[in-house]
């Protein structure tokens, strides 16, 4: 049976994770006008009550990340998301477990809205890595099972591990007057690291139901 003959299932999805997809679009569909939407003060926006199972963790295979401006936010976000795009692509036809079938249906959805946002700025999307070929090789050929699950979820955590910190740089780093373009980036980043800090969570708990 081929994806496009194979029967889908029923997604559902947190209200909070519709919500904030509703305001990723609105987002994008405004020009990235997010001043908008009241995130102001975006570095002091990022803290907050401490969430260790969203702040820990850095077991990823990128370069710990440095971003110092919204270009450099933009152009180290578009390649990972821009993997992760590709990799739900084939999750959401070979997860097994529903956890990770559900989780590769709304990362598709989030990773297609970001890479579309970030393309809107001429921002491109950088060749494949090796690595990142060598993993989409990998799904491809592992069957479905307990083994492909914990592939994709393992690569999902460490991207939103890095991701998570790359944000977090930023947003440490983004501070004084800014332009508009600059501001948009601070209230971007800010939004994302929301999402990006609630995958590392989701994440974490599939790999540790996979191992259960």
């Amino acid at each position: 049976m081929t994806p496009s003959e194979t029967k889908r299932e029923p997604e559902t999805f947190p209200a909070d994770a519709v919500s904030r997809r509703a305001l990723l679009k609105g987002a994008a569909a405004a020009g990235l006008g997010v001043a908008a939407l009241g995130l102001g003060q975006t570095a002091q926006a990022a803290d907050g009550p401490q969430q260790p199972e969203a702040d820990t963790g850095h077991d990823y295979p990128m370069t710990l990340p440095h971003a110092k401006t919204g270009e450099d936010f933009f152009m180290g976000v578009i390649g990972p998301a821009t993997l992760s795009v590709a990799a739900s692509q084939i999750a959401v036809y070979k997860a097994a477990a529903a956890a990770a079938k559900q989780f590769a249906n709304f990362e598709l959805r989030e990773a297609i809205a970001v890479t579309a946002i970030i393309k809107s700025l001429n921002i491109p999307a950088p060749p494949m890595s090796a690595e990142g070929k060598a993993l989409l090789n990998k799904l491809e050929t592992t069957p479905k099972g307990a083994d492909f699950d914990k592939t994709y979820i393992a690569a999902e955590l460490a991207n939103h591990e890095f991701l998570r910190d790359l944000a977090e740089t930023y947003l440490k780093n983004a501070t004084g007057h800014a332009g508009a373009k600059e501001t948009h980036g601070r209230h971007l980043a800010t939004l994302a690291l929301t999402a990006f800090k609630e995958h590392v969570v989701l994440t974490k708990n599939i790999a540790h139901a996979l191992e259960a």
